[in-house]
């Protein structure tokens, strides 16, 4: 259903430079399937959601192909992308409280979603806005609410029920539960997948996200759902999630995951683990593999060439040290 080739994305800069922030991805979504997207922050994951549905700045570069349903999106006219943003791709942002506007009531911005895909009455657009806040959790009497008044959980829930309310086939959820404790960033994890049979984009930073995405997926569908992991602008790993739980084989993805699972004994002193050293940086990258400063496993030659992407086995690595 998505195709995406080859994705080059970089910034402009002053002086007319450009500083490339993502780095030639690759990657599928079948219909229905549930993909991951897990990496730190600053590696790229919202600069490549907000590729899909083009709205990035104008002065970005854009390279490569994103193919929807067959249509490369990067070559569609303004005037169907608008067609398309909504109705067949929605979008659940990182930030609830800036991506809603704060001096109109949330259900009159779940009735805006559906009227500009569907030429309806006034009533039945309010009908269609509280029967899918309704879906997500809500009261409908909280439609009259406005933003401020609403909680970060709740506000989310408006997301999900806007993403929602055109039926689209796919559905990009960037952070969406960002902000937000464990308890609360499950449940709005599984609400997603639990209210839409469309494929799904999911991006985090953290792996515990991808625990709760695994047991709802496998709950609720059956799926084996895939991971991306990205640093500094690349996928360097992708598997299912399976595989990335039991077996990860590149050095960031251990060290990710690593950092993510408690060692020892419940409530003992013990050292947090961390990975060493600094983020790569967009404005910096060295000429061999980009981890390569923060990787106990280095070789000569990561820090002279790029590694490639490899198939081992039913996922790809980008790495040396195999």
């Amino acid at each position: 259903m998505l195709h995406v080739e080859n994705l080059r994305v970089s910034y402009a800069g002053g002086g007319g430079t450009q500083t490339a922030v993502l780095r030639g991805i690759d990657f599928h979504i079948a219909p229905g399937e549930v993909l991951g997207v897990l990496g730190e922050s600053g590696c790229g994951k919202t600069t490549l959601a907000l590729s899909i549905l083009s709205l990035l700045p104008a002065s970005t570069s854009v390279k490569g192909s994103i193919r929807f349903l067959g249509q490369n999106l990067l070559v569609l006219p303004e005037r169907e992308l608008r067609r398309i943003r909504g109705e067949r791709i929605a979008m659940i942002f990182q930030e609830s409280g800036s991506a809603l506007n704060p001096v109109m009531p949330v259900g009159r911005q779940v009735e805006e979603v559906i009227h500009a895909h569907r030429d309806w009455s006034l009533d039945r657009l309010r009908e269609e806005a509280h029967n899918f806040l309704g879906q997500v959790g809500l009261d409908p009497s909280i439609a009259q609410a406005y933003p401020h008044q609403l909680s970060g959980g709740q506000l989310q829930r408006v997301q999900i029920a806007q993403a929602l309310s055109c039926r689209p086939t796919l559905i990009i959820a960037d952070e969406p539960a960002s902000g937000l404790d464990p308890a609360a960033q499950a449940e709005i994890l599984e609400m997603v997948v639990q209210r839409t049979h469309a494929a799904l984009l999911v991006i985090t930073h953290q792996p515990s996200n991808l625990h709760v995405l695994s047991r709802s997926v496998a709950m609720l569908r059956g799926l084996t759902s895939r991971v991306l992991v990205m640093y500094a602008g690349q996928v360097v790993e992708a598997g299912s999630l399976e595989q990335l739980e039991t077996s990860a084989l590149h050095p960031y993805t251990q060290a990710l995951l690593a950092c993510s699972r408690p060692s020892g004994q419940p409530g003992a002193r013990q050292k947090l683990p961390a990975i060493p050293g600094y983020s790569a940086s967009f404005f910096r990258l060295a000429a061999g593999c980009a981890f390569e400063a923060r990787c106990g496993r280095r070789q000569a030659v990561c820090g002279e060439r790029e590694p490639d992407c490899v198939d081992v086995g039913e996922r790809q690595i980008r790495c040396f040290v195999l």
